[in-house]
């Protein structure tokens, strides 16, 4: 079974929100949770934990976006 088709034919959205010390956890619409390091984004490795969970999702799902940081996250 090719599984990036079965991901490609549907539209996968973030749903969720989390961070570890290091990284940050996009919990999506599948069931999949995609973790990326901080450091990645500079804004963000920066920023404290109560900015970081200062988020909110945007067009429906498709991105991320920080009014207090002014930074946006996006597939």
């Amino acid at each position: 079974m090719n599984t990036q088709a079965k991901y490609q034919d549907s539209e996968c959205v973030a749903v969720g929100v989390s961070f570890t010390q290091d990284s940050i956890c996009v919990e999506l619409s599948d069931g999949r949770e995609v973790k990326t390091p901080l450091e990645f984004y500079p804004t963000l490795s920066s920023a404290t934990p109560e900015q970081l969970r200062k988020f909110r999702l945007i067009g429906g799902g498709i991105g991320i976006h920080w009014d207090e940081l002014d930074e946006d996250l996006s597939n």
